[in-house]
């Protein structure tokens, strides 16, 4: 095992990060559950703030590890337009995969965050952490715009 924990793994990553401790436009942004452990740690070991990012796949009706999309807080939504198109998914379908993890977002954001807004990104450097991407859709979301 490269790790004993999420805790160490992040350890080690401040590590390799340590060219951006104590920056005041720095910020760790982890994702919820498994990268917030490991984001804490290395938003601790570069002296730096700690949010959470949070994202919901949209996984395709039926097959729901199958990534056909993502959304964000913020209102973003993006697609993963090779899956969309190969099978035909059509978008009422999409809003209504959407509409529901919508509501699993906000659900996520009341306990994530208990009241408090995110933290103000705009004019920081984003460390992005998580514990493991399956496909790589979620993270397509940070560059997407509402």
């Amino acid at each position: 095992m490269l790790y004993r924990d999420r805790i160490d793994a992040g350890q080690q990553l401040a590590e390799r990060l340590m060219v951006y401790a104590n920056r005041p436009d720095m910020l760790v942004l982890a994702l919820p559950r498994g990268g917030v452990p490991v984001g804490f740690a290395v938003a601790e070991g570069l002296h730096t703030s700690l949010d959470v990012f949070l994202v919901r796949k949209l996984g395709v009706p039926g097959h729901e590890e199958l990534a056909m999309g993502a959304i964000a807080s913020g209102g973003v939504r993006v697609l993963n337009e090779d899956v969309v198109n190969f099978l035909q998914i059509p978008l009422t379908v999409i809003d209504a995969v959407a509409a529901q993890e919508q509501q699993e977002l906000e659900r996520r954001t009341l306990h994530y965050r208990s009241g408090r807004p995110p933290l103000d990104v705009h004019g920081c450097m984003i460390i992005l952490v998580d514990d493991g991407s399956s496909d790589g859709t979620w993270a397509r979301v940070r560059w997407a715009r509402p």
